[in-house]
């Protein structure tokens, strides 16, 4: 199957140059011309996709090389792009910064060249003018197999700081097709682990998204924009399709959300529901109860640590998790899910279903990982081996009577993780796309726990 969605990758030379703003004011301003965008993030990234998804009316989708594997990104852009009118894909980082340690692996460069999608560099000129022409002709030139196919300016000062930077890029060959003004910077506040995330400021993030939208329309190309899309190449591949399993008794998972838990990869849903399972929402903040019939339980990513007083008042559904724990169902527990099973969050009491205890540090973990499991679990059979990412500026301080989830090889030698009776628990964020079995073996605990 041919793939042939106008599409384009939104990069920059490093982080903080405004890919983000870029990327979401042009998916905000293509909708707002009537088009069906689709919206993608490259990378591990949950909140960005929340932006995404405002200014365009679909579901925000990762596309990671290195959790889900080279193979796949094409898949899986396919099946959020289908139907669609333009695919705009929001980079991370630098251009050409991956995985530490594995060349282009998982990089914008590496995703862009496998979606043989052309790319816009989103370059900060606040503090350069004729400097900018080396500057992209460097990242333009590079590796030949990317194609810097234009420049958008950010931060410029003046008419007279634009007047510069555009004559010193025409000597170096790449189309300007924006350019953004200082004075008009969007705010998007940020926090201790990045951009605040929807769920937790939506009127403010609508009008942030809004006001993206207009700066973009008012100060980039957006014809040029579209029309270098649509000159991207054809892709041969198929739709990625959840595996559906064999008929049986649909089982009532209960995946968490709200401003807490705000941290979650929508196929991860999609391959729940395909396992069998219908997955129902709820909100640890406000919900006394687990919703009717849970007979399995996902607790995924977000800020436990911000919200840890009015988790903890919660008391009747903490019980709720606690029993539904203790009589074997399954629970998969992701980072914020690992904190709020634990028993105290920064001196506050949490569900208390492992004999550990979480609290804030200085200290930021961050990076890839490489992990087999070491135990039979909800989510793996032992020897299982998955890549995952880990961002957090916690501890967990375990007591005794669990056994480890995973053995993690990078940075270091460690084991990580929980798993008892049916809980798994660990700091790793995993994408199950990669490993599809995952969804499936948790549907059929449920059904057998």
């Amino acid at each position: 199957m041919v793939t042939s969605v106008p599409r384009l990758v939104i990069a920059a030379p490093s982080s903080g140059s405004g890919k983000t703003t870029v990327a979401t004011g042009l998916m905000a301003a293509l909708a707002g011309r009537g088009l069906s965008v689709s919206p993608h993030k490259v990378g591990p990234d949950y909140i960005d996709p929340g932006y995404h998804a405002l200014a365009t009316g679909r579901v925000g989708r990762n596309l990671d090389a290195y959790l889900c594997g080279p193979e796949l990104i094409g898949p899986l852009f396919a099946r959020g792009a289908r139907g669609c009118d333009i695919a705009v894909v929001e980079g991370v980082m630098g251009l050409y910064d991956g995985a530490a340690g594995e060349g282009e692996l998982a990089s914008t460069a590496h995703v862009a060249k496998l979606l043989r999608a052309p790319v816009v560099l989103v370059v900060d000129a606040s503090s350069q003018s004729r400097s900018v022409a080396a500057l992209v002709h460097g990242f333009a030139s590079w590796d030949p197999e990317v194609r810097v196919g234009g420049v958008i300016l950010n931060k410029v000062g003046s008419d007279r700081h634009e007047e510069l930077l555009r004559q010193a890029l025409d000597a170096a060959g790449v189309p300007v097709l924006g350019v953004l003004r200082r004075v008009r910077q969007v705010d998007t506040p940020s926090r201790h682990l990045g951009l605040v995330p929807v769920a937790e400021r939506r009127a403010e993030a609508v009008e942030a998204v809004a006001a993206m939208a207009a700066q973009v329309s008012e100060g980039c190309d957006l014809d040029g924009l579209v029309a270098l899309a649509r000159s991207a190449g054809a892709l041969s591949c198929a739709a990625w399709e959840p595996p559906a399993a064999a008929t049986g008794p649909r089982e009532v998972v209960a995946v968490a959300g709200g401003s807490a838990f705000t941290f979650s990869y929508a196929e991860h849903t999609e391959l729940l529901t395909a396992a069998g399972a219908d997955v129902v929402p709820f909100d640890p903040l406000r919900d006394e109860r687990l919703p009717d019939g849970t007979r399995g339980l996902v607790i995924g990513g977000g800020f436990p640590e911000v919200y840890a007083a009015e988790l903890s008042a919660n008391e009747p559904l903490r019980k709720a998790v606690a029993d539904l724990a203790l009589s074997g169902a399954p629970v998969a527990a992701e980072c914020a899910g690992l904190l709020y099973l634990c028993r105290e969050l920064d001196g506050q009491p949490m569900c208390g279903v492992l004999d550990a205890t979480a609290r804030m540090t200085e200290r930021l973990t961050l990076g890839y990982r490489d992990a087999v499991a070491v135990s039979d679990g909800v989510l793996a059979a032992a020897g299982t081996r998955m890549r995952g990412h880990e961002f957090h500026r916690t501890v967990v301080e375990p007591g005794a009577g669990t056994a480890p989830a995973w053995g993690v090889r990078a940075p270091e030698r460690r084991v990580e993780g929980f798993v008892q009776r049916g809980v798994h628990a660990s700091y790793l964020h995993t994408h199950w796309a990669s490993e599809p079995g995952v969804a499936r073996r948790f549907v059929e605990r449920c059904r057998t726990s």
